[in-house]
This record gives C-alpha cells, sequence and structure tokens, in this order.
C-alpha cells in the first residue's frame, strides 16, 4: 500500500465562529461593510464622469425583468429592504443593477491584507442579502437566477479575455506579487514565461486555472487500482456513508440526496448505500480535477442549477454559501462524470464538481467512451469558489485514509489532487 504523504493546509483559511472559511471575503465584518461603501462610491463617480451609466446586455436583461414580472421585483426589492440598517449599502435596485454592472466589467484585485481582502465581489454584494427571507426566495426563482446565470457568463467571458490581465502584475494589487506569489505558492504552477508581460498568462481565467508542476502532485501507486486518489485540491468537507436516494437535503445535518445530486442519472441506483466524500476548494487551491480511478467515462454533463442560494437553517453565512455544501451538491450548478472502474469490486465512481460563488463555471474536458487513467485531467473550475464529491458504490470501499470536520475539531484534513484518499476492497 503507498504511503499516505503528510499535507499542510493552504495559507488563506481563517477560522470564524462558524468553523473554517475561506478567506476571499474580508475577515473584518467592518472592512466588508467599507467595500460595499466604496463600491457604490466607486459608481456613483464613474455616473459623475460620464453623466449615465449604460448596463451591459446581461445586466439591462435582469432590468428588464425586474421591471416586467411582478413576482421577481417584489422579492427583489424587499431582499434589498429587509437588509438590516446597519448592513445596508444598496439601497434600491438600480443601485444592485449598477453594481452589477460595475463588478463585472473588472477583474479582481489582491489585497495582501486579509481583514481587508475581497476577491469574491459578487459573493460580497450578494452575502447579505442571501440571508433574508425573500432573497431565499429570490434566488430561488428560475426567471431570475437564469439572469443572475447569464450575468455570471458575461463576467466570465469578461475574465476569459486579454482585458482581464490588467490586474496579472508584480505590484501591490497584483496577483503576481511577491505577497500573492507566496500566498498561492506559485512556485508549484507552471509560469509559462516570466519575461512575457503578465507573466504569459493570457487572461485573469488563464491564471486562475494555472497547470500545476507534476513533480507537486505525484500520483499515489499509479499502477495500483486499490489506491483510490482525491481528485482535487482541497480541504474535506464531510465524508458520509450509507448514502440514500432520496434525503431531505434542505434541513440543517444536510444528508445527501442520491438522486438529486446525480440529477436522476441512470446510474443513479447503482449509488444506492455508498459513500459520498466532499471537498472544499478556496481560492489559492488547484482549480483543475482529475480521475480518481481508471476506466471508462459513461456519463458527462453539465447540470444548470441555482447561483448564490444557501440553506438558511446554518444560520447567517459570512462566506457566502459555505456552510451550505450539502444542499448545493442537490441544487447548484455541476458537472457529472461517471467512470466505470477497470476494478470490477469499485465499479462505477462518480466525479461531481460543484460551483458556490462567483461565477460557478465548470467544463469538462472528457467524453463519453473515453478512457482515463487515475490521474488524469477531467477539467476545471473557472474563477470563483467551488466544492467537489466523489461518490462510490456500496461495498467499494475498504476504508478511507481522510478525515472531515468533527465536534472536537472543525476542520477537516487538507488534501492534494492524486494524493490517496481511499482504499478499495
Amino acid at each position: 500500500m503507498a504511503k499516505k504523504e503528510k499535507l499542510t493546509p493552504q495559507k488563506d483559511w481563517y477560522t470564524s465562529k462558524y468553523g473554517v472559511i475561506a478567506g476571499y471575503l474580508p475577515q473584518d465584518k467592518k472592512d466588508m461593510l467599507n467595500w460595499h461603501k466604496q463600491l457604490v462610491s466607486d459608481v456613483e463617480t464613474e455616473k459623475q464622469k460620464t453623466g449615465t451609466i449604460n448596463l451591459q446586455p446581461s445586466v439591462q436583461a435582469l432590468s428588464d425583468l425586474i421591471h416586467e414580472n411582478g413576482i421577481v421585483r417584489m422579492y427583489v426589492t424587499q431582499m434589498i429592504n429587509e437588509v438590516p440598517a446597519t448592513q445596508k449599502k444598496i439601497r434600491n435596485t438600480e443601485q444592485l443593477l449598477e453594481t452589477l454592472n460595475y463588478i463585472i466589467q473588472r477583474a479582481p484585485e489582491y489585497n495582501s491584507d486579509p481583514a481587508k481582502r475581497n476577491t469574491f465581489p459578487l459573493s460580497a454584494l450578494f452575502v447579505y442579502m442571501m440571508f433574508t427571507p425573500s432573497g431565499e426566495a429570490a434566488f430561488r426563482l428560475t426567471e431570475f437566477n437564469t439572469a443572475i446565470r447569464n450575468i455570471l457568463q458575461a463576467w466570465c467571458n469578461y475574465l476569459d479575455s486579454p482585458a482581464s490581465c490588467n490586474v496579472l502584475n508584480t505590484g501591490k494589487t497584483g496577483w503576481l506579487s511577491p505577497s500573492a506569489y507566496e500566498l498561492n505558492q506559485l512556485n508549484e504552477f507552471i509560469i509559462p514565461d516570466k519575461n512575457a508581460p503578465h507573466w504569459g498568462f493570457k487572461s485573469y481565467n488563464d491564471y486562475f486555472h494555472r497547470q500545476i508542476n507534476p513533480q507537486y502532485r505525484p500520483i499515489a501507486d499509479p499502477n495500483n487500482p486499490k489506491i483510490i486518489v482525491s481528485a482535487n485540491d482541497g480541504t474535506v468537507y464531510n465524508l458520509s456513508r450509507k448514502v440514500k436516494l432520496s434525503d431531505t437535503f434542505w434541513i440543517k445535518s444536510q444528508p445527501y440526496s442520491l438522486i438529486n445530486m446525480l440529477d436522476n442519472s441512470p446510474h443513479v441506483t447503482d449509488f444506492i448505500g455508498g459513500d459520498v466524500l466532499q471537498s472544499f476548494l478556496s481560492g489559492a487551491n488547484f482549480h483543475r480535477w482529475n480521475a480518481p480511478v481508471s476506466g471508462k467515462v459513461i456519463e458527462a454533463r453539465i447540470i444548470d442549477g441555482l447561483m448564490f442560494s444557501e440553506l438558511h437553517v446554518e444560520g447567517f453565512d459570512d462566506g457566502a454559501g459555505i456552510l451550505s455544501q450539502g444542499y448545493e451538491s442537490a441544487v447548484n450548478t455541476r458537472g457529472l462524470v461517471i467512470i466505470e472502474s477497470e476494478d470490477k469490486t469499485i465499479g462505477k465512481v462518480c466525479v461531481m464538481p460543484i460551483g458556490i460563488t462567483e461565477i460557478s463555471s465548470v467544463t469538462i474536458e472528457v467524453k463519453v467512451g473515453q478512457h482515463v487513467k487515475k490521474g488524469e485531467e477531467l477539467g476545471y473550475f473557472s474563477y470563483g469558489g467551488s466544492t467537489l464529491c466523489l461518490v462510490f458504490q456500496p461495498k467499494a470501499i475498504k476504508e478511507f485514509n481522510v478525515y472531515g470536520p468533527t465536534k472536537s475539531n472543525q476542520q477537516g484534513e487538507p488534501i492534494n489532487v492524486n494524493s490517496q484518499i481511499a482504499v478499495a476492497n
């Protein structure tokens, strides 16, 4: 059996009373409110310079929806009004639209101060609105969710463009600065060309889902099919065994509901009574994901789902959805890649990458019928926070070698892609 290496947590994590949350929103609530105040001020300054604000097509479509659809207008208006006065900087739908418009035309800047670091601006914009009663309803409305998805896609298109490279520099607020280099452990990643502009990265997203040097992520026991490896970098969020076909995923314990997670896949019944291992990726993690076993891809597709929807029974979430990852496995936009293992005892393994903040963009690079080797790349996340589930058939796993949060230790175990996570029967 391969010797399991000891890993260390990512450096951008911090502990709040809610547990471990990625440090890509301001840690200090006062700084969060200062960010909101500055955002509104920046929008007003831009409006004064130009005399008007021309909404981007995707934001204009949301504006039209709010104007024309009474139910959407009601919930959006109420979710803004329901934000407590001490936290309210967005006063009306016009301001909301203008701030959305401002954010999606820019790439996030780096900040070396974790108390003030805010590189998930849409999460910061929505964090208080999401927790209102009307916000809970609004972000589950199909029409509103579709409009938000289109806005996120427009932002993704911008972050895929060369224009987004302006934040890829070595200055104080640049993602190539010495501080960012250390925080994001860029020494482990492949830098296209340090002598080229922006070090050879073609866009912000090109930087975000950058490739890692294989020597830093060796495949555990590559020729032993019984050793199952992690599909991604991250931290273990939960490990659940004997998972049900259908369960009440919307309650506080967030039990996994296979029929909803797998979107009624024809293979869903094969996983009843099996295991789910879920891990969370912070903004600094490697954002590509690999095959945990060798085998044939028998299903590969994207499931369109919700964005910025959270489970209110968990209480206010200052990470904008981090506390609701079990729930999000059943409702959020996600990928579905099912591999038929070469080992008959393992059977089918489901790899489910899930977008939870910002763009929520999942790209699958493999096709049905393709044979993949353990450790081979399956796809990647574009900019944003993410989570990933591995789903195993019953009796496939002899033992897991990683642990999730406990009552005495709220932080799960850090894992690296291609490292050993389990031993099969």
